[in-house]
């Protein structure tokens, strides 16, 4: 297995991002049905019925070096303390060019709009440049995914270009319909502003309050 896929512990005061695991299974699919997340029909988040099944198939990635999935483990004061509330990865992990996407990523509707996305990203990235060591780090989320674009934008990432007819659309609210998809990036020698950024942006917030959107 390849060091962008090695299962590792990620951790702030907001939230911790711990290796997915069967384990985490029932937390994420209360998470999931808190805003029946897998009505969008421009994602593809798993309902209840298919947890289990997608935490497989990211176990599976993983296991073939190509993703490194990640449960989101709340660490916000409440009835969601230690509990799994959503999901996030490293995908298309191209180590030879030390290049990977932050993607795949969701969170239930009761931590949407807080600091807890802004800290997730600020520690897959800060991984991704500091530990892997990574030249460039990706985002990529559907055209019609504008809270998604929104967010990647207010992380620092900049457009790179737009796959036209990227993907077929398997949702069932969509289906075959065609997907543009909207690629961002940030580079290495972007990482130390961007990192500010962040900075900035989490010391302004305390772990209880309400900032930012959901991500891709």
């Amino acid at each position: 297995m390849n060091a962008f896929a090695q299962p590792v512990i990620l951790e702030n005061e907001w939230v911790r991002l711990e290796p997915l695991a069967h384990s985490h299974t029932d937390d994420l699919r209360e998470a999931t049905a808190d805003g029946a997340l897998h009505e969008l029909w421009f994602t593809a988040i798993p309902d209840a019925q298919g947890m289990a099944a997608e935490i497989k198939r990211r176990l599976d990635l993983q296991a073939s070096g190509r993703m490194n999935p990640f449960a989101v483990m709340s660490k916000q004061p409440g009835p969601l303390l230690g509990k799994a509330v959503g999901m996030t990865t490293y995908m298309n992990i191209d180590d030879g060019n030390r290049r990977v996407e932050i993607g795949s990523t969701w969170y239930r509707r009761a931590v949407q709009r807080s600091a807890l996305n802004t800290a997730c990203k600020r520690l897959l990235l800060a991984h991704a440049f500091e530990q892997l060591e990574c030249i460039a780090v990706e985002f990529r989320t559907h055209a019609f995914n504008q809270r998604s674009r929104q967010a990647i934008e207010r992380l620092g990432a900049k457009l790179d270009g737009i796959l036209r007819n990227h993907q077929i659309t398997p949702h069932p609210l969509a289906p075959n319909t065609l997907r543009d998809t909207y690629v961002y990036s940030i580079i290495s020698s972007e990482w130390p502003t961007v990192k500010a950024h962040l900075n900035d942006k989490l010391g302004r917030s305390q772990p209880t309050q309400r900032m930012v959107p959901p991500a891709c």
